[in-house]
């Protein structure tokens, strides 16, 4: 069971989704299934309005032996560990969890087979994962051991105290040194695989923000970081493509380059979070993988790369 106090007044499904990570049509499931109290009686109403210092408890449901379908013949470099958090260095091209479409071994597989004991707020398939990162995105990733853990974590990707830097690799630089983009995110209407901005209030979009900054270019190619402030999917590259720059090898977006490569250029190389039991604040940083870390030793010296990708540096460029 896990129980939570409401700061806010606000709709029961909504709020529910955003402290769980879970989409509303999963929060709705929990409800139905009377998993959820308010001040001790079971609540079925996904529109019920919370008030402020309401206690919600969440009766989470037995989890499933889950089934190995699949056996990962990859290993993945783990950053750091501890009895509550776990932070790997994800491989590109490796998928987080399991979904009906997914006919490969996950990052989740690899943790069940691991052994590893995982918090289990997001089910089964997404055992110990507070965020995601998509496949062909490489690099830093929390996993929350058990489920306090996980609401501590949760928590700070919702008050902002969590925070991640990536790399990204671009034939252009942005048009200025540093730009902000806050425009809401929504799936495509004509291409459900891609998502688009807008400045419309449509409930079905996500507020987003990210803020870029030049770090190194040449004729042929730039090395551009990102912060998120939040964690919508495909969110550097929808906002990148706003103005008009797209990562390496990310067709769906539309990079057109005549180089042909096997996976999107995109690397989570920093990750910050307030440790759930010592409340040290804590930044791990995750190597680059060889297929992006050639491409900026074809471009730039390594003095360049080295002063441009330090912890440092990248603080201060992002007023941290």
């Amino acid at each position: 069971m896990l129980k939570i106090s409401s700061l806010c007044e606000e709709r029961m499904d909504i709020f529910l989704s955003d402290i769980l990570k879970q989409s509303r049509s999963q929060v709705a499931k929990l409800i139905k299934e009377n998993c959820i109290y308010i001040n001790e009686k079971v609540e079925n109403k996904s529109s019920k309005k919370i008030k402020q210092k309401d206690e919600i408890s969440i009766f989470l449901p037995q989890i499933k032996e889950a089934k190995e379908n699949y056996i990962p013949e990859f290993d993945i470099e783990i950053l750091y560990e501890d009895d509550d958090v776990l932070v790997l260095n994800k491989a590109p091209n490796v998928v987080v969890h399991g979904a009906s479409s997914v006919k490969e071994a996950t990052l989740v597989d690899w943790l069940l087979h691991k052994g590893y004991a995982l918090s289990n707020l997001n089910g089964e398939h997404r055992a110990g994962l507070v965020h995601r990162l998509d496949k062909g995105t490489s690099g830093a990733i929390i996993i929350a051991k058990n489920n306090q853990a996980h609401q501590f974590l949760a928590n700070q990707l919702l008050d902002k105290s969590m925070g991640r830097f990536y790399l990204a690799l671009s034939e252009l630089p942005l048009k200025n040194d540093k730009m902000s983009n806050e425009k809401a995110i929504m799936r495509c209407p004509s291409n459900r695989l891609k998502k688009i901005t807008t400045n419309t209030k449509n409930p079905l979009a996500k507020p987003a923000k990210t803020d870029f900054i030049n770090l190194l270019s040449t004729k042929n190619c730039s090395l551009i970081a990102a912060k998120l402030y939040t964690g919508r999917t495909h969110q550097i590259r929808v906002h990148l493509a706003d103005f008009n720059r797209y990562i390496l090898g990310d067709e769906l977006y539309g990079y057109k380059g005549k180089i042909k490569y096997n996976r999107v250029m995109l690397h989570a190389y920093l990750i910050y979070f307030i440790h759930p039991r010592t409340k040290e604040l804590m930044f791990i940083k995750a190597p680059m993988f060889d297929d992006f870390y050639q491409i900026l030793k074809e471009n730039f010296t390594q003095g360049e790369i080295d002063e441009k990708t330090s912890l440092d540096y990248l603080k201060f460029c992002f007023g941290f």
